[in-house]
């Protein structure tokens, strides 16, 4: 017991003397200057009153002593729309601020504005003040008015009259936003609609999403997290979906980063000067529909870009579809799947003809075997035609069509490299290079029916294959 005793006083004794020497450690005003983990803070863009993730900044002392920061503090001070926590402590000025030799501190930053207009910058800096001068972290962001819609228990998120959406304000989803039946939804030039994390859109019977957009001022349709990282990875929402005999109209839109893009039964669709990428599933998942498609890009689709079921109609004029992915490379990644079955929700298989599939003077191509897969059931019709295209090509039995065959393959080259530009998501420009074999192989005919390319640029002599000239 009385050992016990001694050894449980000693613990206490040491643990004294460990506070009494951190006690007396001097502090001495820095002589060199401070480091940090970056000099610029980047943050999302972000919406009026939504307050953005958080930002961490490390600050480093390279001394051989311990130093007291004399003050820290935001150039704006009170006024600014940023917050920052210096070493735990929540502010926007402090004094005085420890910093052990050899090592660092963390600064948090956040912001949450009051939006003034529909887009602004956002800028501030941290200042660090010593006798060693004066240093700071430049702090930047850009902040939208924004509108939106959230649906509760209490409000399913209906629009129930033709609305008009224009770019004064970006529009945020949260949970699924419903566009009533018969009901015309017109999204103009310039808006941005952000979804959060599992929120969609759904276009119910009968009603119609007009996408206007020009090519100075696209549509953008993406998740809600603007970070650059978020541009590049899918299943940051999950996909706007189409009810039968519902109407999509698509311009100058470019609609990315979620599980599936369109999702469309029995839909008829024209999209036109658009980019559908990085989904999770597929970027085009159409079943039974009508889709007449011109100077689409695509690529970076889990599945497939383009995935037609239970048959349809669908034509797709100078398109560059590619499907090449760091993240999703354990998936199929085909360009075009295409099959006149279908499994419906009751686990039954429908067959429907596929009355027709023109690839007609585009590029189908990634780094699979075979950019284009056919599946045909049964003996219903199935028609498709592959005209002055490039694509990817490994054999018949894979993809389930013949290149031999004159009669559905015409005039198109296989397993030729496009040379994209650069087909990563982060850079992606699937133009091509000058020495592609794509340039000059499109029929003139099929050119003169889309007359100018994906940014303007004529097409109507010595045609490139693609969305680009």
């Amino acid at each position: 017991m009385k050992f016990k005793l001694l050894l449980f006083c000693s613990f206490w004794m040491f643990v004294l003397a460990i506070s009494c020497n951190k006690d007396e450690i001097s502090f001495d005003a820095p002589s060199q200057e401070l480091s940090f983990s970056r000099d610029t803070v980047f943050c999302d863009t972000v919406y009026h009153q939504v307050r953005s993730e958080t930002y961490a900044v490390k600050v480093y002392n390279n001394e051989d002593k311990d130093i007291m920061i004399p003050r820290i503090n935001l150039e704006k001070g009170s006024a600014s729309l940023y917050r920052i926590n210096v070493d735990g402590k929540a502010g926007h000025d402090f004094t005085n601020v420890p910093l052990r030799k050899k090592d660092s501190l963390f600064i948090f930053v956040e912001i949450a504005p009051q939006a003034t207009g529909p887009e602004a910058i956002a800028e501030d800096r941290v200042i660090f003040t010593s006798p060693a001068g004066q240093q700071h972290v430049t702090l930047f962001s850009v902040v939208q008015d924004a509108e939106f819609f959230i649906q509760t228990p209490s409000n399913p998120n209906i629009l129930t009259s033709n609305t008009n959406w224009t770019n004064s304000k970006a529009k945020i989803i949260y949970g699924n936003l419903t566009v009533d039946q018969n009901i015309t939804l017109d999204v103009q030039a310039g808006t941005k609609v952000y979804f959060h994390k599992n929120s969609g859109m759904k276009i119910a019977a009968g009603a119609k999403l007009n996408l206007n957009g020009t090519q100075a001022d696209q549509i953008i349709m993406r998740g809600d997290r603007n970070d650059p990282y978020y541009d590049t990875i899918p299943r940051n929402w999950n996909s706007i979906k189409m009810e039968p005999a519902s109407i999509l109209n698509m311009n100058h839109t470019r609609l990315f980063g979620g599980t599936k893009g369109l999702d469309m039964k029995q839909t008829t669709a024209t999209i036109k000067n658009s980019f559908i990428h990085t989904f999770q599933e597929y970027g085009i998942y159409a079943v039974g529909s009508t889709v007449n498609a011109e100077n689409l890009v695509m690529n970076n689709c889990g599945e497939s870009a383009i995935g037609i079921f239970l048959g349809g109609n669908h034509t797709y004029k100078h398109a560059t579809i590619a499907n090449y992915s760091g993240t999703m490379s354990s998936r199929n990644r085909m360009g075009i799947f295409a099959t006149n079955e279908w499994k419906n929700e009751n686990g039954v298989i429908e067959i429907a003809a596929l009355q027709k599939l023109d690839i007609l003077n585009s590029i189908v191509y990634s780094d699979r075997d075979n950019s284009i897969n056919l599946e045909q059931a049964g003996t219903s019709q199935f028609e498709y035609l592959i005209q002055n295209s490039s694509i990817k090509y490994n054999n018949t039995s894979e993809a389930g069509y013949n290149f031999s065959d004159a009669i559905h393959v015409i005039q198109s080259v296989k397993n030729e490299d496009p040379k994209f530009i650069n087909y990563f998501t982060a850079q992606m420009n699937l133009r091509v290079k000058a020495d592609s074999p794509a340039r000059n192989k499109g029929s003139v005919l099929v050119a003169a029916t889309v007359p100018t390319d994906i940014v303007g640029v004529t097409r109507t002599t010595n045609p490139t294959l693609g969305a680009y000239q």
